[in-house]
């Protein structure tokens, strides 16, 4: 487990720093995160753009799964068959968001102990053991991001926008919320997804916030460009979306 945590996730962010902060003149830390944030989503662009054309794809067929739910509303294992093969049909895979999660929560650890927390090996002091052999120690290394804000402690101003892009991001992505039948019967899966989606809608920026504030502003800052950048992508993606379908 050490092995695959040092190989696939620390020791890559951990070396990404170093060479930017090697790289970024006076050595700023903020700064080298955020190009480190930038290497990261080009990396995994591929999944991330899979994954937006996904929430793009989904709001099309919207009307096609509407359709198997209602005809075979009785027949569970048929719907399921049905709505597989219509997610085929339109080169759909739901569980692609999810994936992109799963990926990023230990880059966002990683990031965690390399600035904060490190033991041993937190910035700003340099461990050159753990240096790939092209990558060169850094002469300064400047915990105070823009020359105000120390990287390692806890900021209000960037959690908030941390929070506000999250919601933006989540905004854009999410299907709107068709409005509830008052004349439809109950059923638990329909209640189920209009409650996922409202605690994506509202309750992750908050909660992206308030990790992004208790944390510190180095993830906080993390969280912020991420964003941006996913912001950025959807509406690219939309545009060749609507570019192409016209």
């Amino acid at each position: 487990m050490s092995f695959i945590w040092h190989t696939f996730f620390f020791d890559p962010i951990y070396n990404s720093l170093v060479f930017f902060i090697d790289v970024i003149p006076g050595g700023d830390v903020g700064f080298a995160i955020i190009c480190t944030v930038v290497l990261v989503k080009t990396v995994i662009l591929p999944i991330s753009l899979k994954a937006a054309r996904t929430q793009l794809a989904m709001r099309e067929i919207e009307p096609k799964l509407t359709e198997i739910k209602e005809k075979y509303k009785n027949e569970r294992e048929v719907q399921a068959v049905k709505t597989m093969e219509l997610f085929r049909e339109a080169d759909v895979n739901p569980f692609l968001s999810i994936l992109l999660l799963f990926i990023q929560i230990p880059i966002v650890i990683a990031l965690y102990f390399a600035v904060y927390k490190g033991g041993g090996v937190a910035l700003p002091e340099i461990n050159t053991i753990l240096l790939y052999s092209f990558i060169p120690t850094p002469e300064a290394v400047n915990m105070i991001f823009l020359g105000f804000m120390d990287i390692t402690m806890k900021s209000l101003p960037l959690a908030v926008l941390a929070g506000v892009t999250q919601f933006i991001h989540t905004h854009l992505s999410l299907p709107p919320q068709k409005p509830r039948d008052p004349k439809a019967e109950p059923n638990f899966k329909d209640d189920f997804a209009r409650s996922m989606h409202i605690q994506m809608k509202y309750v992750m920026p908050i909660l992206i916030l308030v990790v992004a504030y208790t944390i510190s502003a180095a993830i906080a800052l993390y969280f912020t460009i991420s964003n941006l950048m996913a912001i950025a992508q959807e509406y690219v993606v939309r545009h060749k979306g609507l570019k192409m379908k016209s």
